[in-house]
């Protein structure tokens, strides 16, 4: 009899787009649990560059990229509390990338938060890959419109979304 306990995490992110960096974290998490749950924030008050289906389309294609490990992934968007969001799909964990120091202390606060609003959801950080430490979606967007080259880091459909929207 198997007694092993499906263990559910979500990995959430506004994928605004996603990178390199991102794929990476999945990768890793789905060495950690069995299903795990994308899911694009739709962050109206970042004003993302691309809708949340957009966003979406381009997480399930670029997941093709990588090695899931027979983790079942699915992909979603969302806009409401990251607990209630975690609480839907019963996970037992948020996954949260940090690139640098800097990240930390917003990820600390956040899944202190967290904590108090679902103490049974743990939140487990990944530290980003050290080839991939400097990547960030908010700057390959900055190179994007300014027609600088982004193929370092992010799949070759995002490049073509980026052109497909005028940038």
């Amino acid at each position: 009899m198997n007694d092993h306990q499906t263990i559910t995490g979500i990995y959430p992110g506004t994928f605004d787009p996603v990178t390199f960096g991102h794929l990476d974290i999945v990768e890793r998490a789905c060495n950690i649990v069995d299903k795990l749950i994308i899911s694009a924030a739709e962050n109206i008050h970042k004003k993302p560059f691309f809708t949340i289906d957009e966003r979406v389309s381009m997480i399930k294609e670029s997941l093709k990229l990588i090695n899931t490990n027979n983790c079942l992934i699915e992909v979603v968007g969302f806009d409401n509390l990251l607990v209630d969001h975690a609480k839907r799909f019963n996970a037992k964990v948020i996954i949260r990338g940090l690139r640098a120091v800097a990240d930390f202390e917003y990820e600390f606060q956040m899944a202190g938060m967290n904590s108090k609003l679902a103490p049974d959801v743990e939140t487990i950080f990944l530290m980003a890959s050290e080839n991939l430490q400097l990547t960030s979606a908010r700057f390959v967007k900055e190179i994007a419109f300014h027609s600088g080259k982004i193929d370092n880091f992010v799949p070759d459909h995002v490049i073509k979304m980026f052109k497909k929207k005028g940038k």
